[in-house]
């Protein structure tokens, strides 16, 4: 190789990276112009209807967003409503991976348990809230353990069928190579699992926290998104409303992007 010169690998990977900074780019700009053209049209139909309680722009909910802020309302109850959603969520994800590896790992016990998962999928959200509301009251526990009863089929069903894709070359091999039990699920099994994993987790936090909202606004104790909105819709006030509702929606967002998507980039790496 000549003084001087690059290495072809070297100029690839600063190709792949430029490349994937400009489809980033290209990505973000997309994402600006449609929200930009979102709000727009959500001014121009505000302007159209002309009543700005039951319809406001978007410049009087910034405006409450701002006022609830400051007066820290906003950030105690968002907090309240993310603890719930955090213990529902590992909550709902551990009991469900369990069952749903148990599941696809032993066909007989899958046969017997099936109507079961069918029946708790098929269950309304409502019912069960208002089951765990009558037989817990009004508590932390009953509210998350309502949420976590609604994830946990559908996270079952999800590692059932991760399960069921297990390489049955890759277990022989570790068997062959003695790998043992505790090598085999770190470096075999978990590996081909994490990305359902990580499919039911980006699943189920869209909808654990949108059913943590029904369950405060049933029983929040004063504390709570869900509750709040519940007691704006009482007053007709639709910029509380949309206050807390955007305000959670960019949270819920935030950590979409900043940690369920390079998650789920990362656990899918080994497949390229």
């Amino acid at each position: 190789m000549a003084p001087g010169s690059t290495p072809i690998s070297s100029t690839r990977r600063r190709a792949n990276a430029s490349a994937a900074w400009m489809a980033g780019f290209e990505r973000l700009g997309w994402v600006v112009a449609s929200l930009l053209a979102f709000v727009a049209l959500w001014q121009v139909i505000a302007m159209i209807a002309n009543d700005v309680r039951r319809f406001p722009t978007p410049a009087a909910v910034l405006e409450t967003v701002m006022q609830l802020a400051a007066s820290g309302a906003l950030w105690s109850n968002i907090g309240v409503t993310l603890v719930r959603v955090a213990l529902a969520f590992f909550s709902a994800m551990i009991i469900g991976s369990v069952i749903g590896i148990l599941l696809g790992k032993y066909p007989r016990v899958d046969r017997f348990f099936d109507p079961w998962l069918v029946l708790f999928l098929n269950l309304p959200a409502i019912v069960t809230i208002t089951l765990c509301f009558i037989w817990g009251g009004l508590t932390q526990t009953a509210a998350v353990t309502a949420v976590a009863l609604n994830k946990i089929p559908s996270a079952a069903v999800t590692l059932r069928e991760g399960t069921r894709a297990l390489s049955r070359d890759l277990n022989e091999m570790a068997l062959i190579y003695k790998f043992g039990w505790w090598k085999t699920l770190r470096h075999v099994t978990i590996p081909q699992l994490a990305p359902y994993f990580a499919g039911a987790a980006r699943t189920g936090l869209a909808l654990i926290w949108k059913i943590v909202l029904v369950v405060e606004a049933f029983g929040g104790n004063g504390r709570g998104v869900g509750y709040q909105i519940f007691i704006a819709f009482q007053e007709f006030d639709v910029s509380t409303i949309l206050a807390y509702a955007l305000a959670f929606i960019l949270i819920v967002q935030i950590i979409e992007f900043t940690v369920l998507q390079p998650l789920l980039a990362r656990v899918n790496r080994w497949r390229r």
